[in-house]
């Protein structure tokens, strides 16, 4: 089955030729030309993958984001932002914001097709993953629990509250634990965020959850942009938009 594309894009020229171009390669394609049509129609028809340009008019691709992100039906759905910005803090603000990909103009156009079908092959694993669940992933996590967990060739049993962190690397979930071990499971985020005990994980990116008992300082880099630093941990983490609210609201 043909996989829906819509391209959100206010130069006529470029939309055109992205239109074509992707039509000959066997994708049906929705175009607008404004953020606001682009939410009414992300919603309606419900793409498989969504192109939109940064600055279009009444609502930019931000915007875009942002609203659909507050989904249900919409929050999941890949996203890959058009930029003529190369500055650094214009794609920090996109990953923060959830976005899956960034293409910088002017691109080529097999360059684009490249990013198209690996964002699609990610959100068809996801999907199977999901499907493929056990019913017992349902369950909810005490802290006291503990679970099976492989590394390298040896498996062993880990308790949740040692569980600092987990990071979506699709088709794959990382978690880290306290005492610096790592496990790769091949489920989806959303399932564990679902089973974990919510007074002490919470999720705070698109493909991040931590355990706030690890976490040591909470830092404010803007009015709704924050950092957070976990114990023994060199690299912060970023809040993204979309959770920052959330975390806010935790910890107010």
């Amino acid at each position: 089955m043909s996989k829906k594309i819509l391209l959100i894009e206010d130069d006529l020229n470029l939309l055109e030729n992205m239109r074509a171009f992707l039509q000959e390669e066997g994708f049906i394609i929705e175009t607008t030309t404004d953020g606001e049509t682009g939410i009414d129609k992300a919603k309606e028809g419900r793409p498989d993958l969504i192109i939109c340009d940064i600055n279009i008019p009444l609502k930019d691709g931000y915007e875009v984001l942002i609203e659909l992100s507050k989904g249900k039906m919409t929050k999941s759905i890949p996203f890959i932002f058009l930029t003529a910005k190369v500055e650094r803090e214009d794609f920090r603000k996109g990953m923060q914001l959830g976005a899956d990909d960034y293409i910088f103009k002017p691109f080529d156009l097999d360059d684009l097709l490249n990013s198209i079908k690996l964002r699609l092959e990610k959100s068809t694993l996801r999907s199977e993953v999901k499907q493929n669940e056990s019913p017992l992933t349902s369950k909810v996590f005490e802290l006291t629990d503990k679970i099976l967990i492989t590394v390298g060739k040896n498996k062993q049993f880990e308790l949740i509250k040692d569980l600092k962190y987990i990071k979506a690397k699709n088709p794959y979930i990382c978690l880290k634990f306290a005492n610096g071990k790592y496990s790769l499971k091949r489920e989806s985020i959303d399932a564990w965020e679902a089973k974990l005990p919510e007074k002490s994980f919470i999720r705070i990116h698109r493909a991040t959850i931590i355990n706030t008992d690890f976490i040591i300082k909470i830092e404010k880099l803007s009015n709704a942009s924050y950092i957070i630093r976990l114990k023994d941990e060199i690299e912060p983490f970023i809040i993204s938009k979309r959770y920052g609210s959330k975390v806010k609201n935790r910890f107010s």
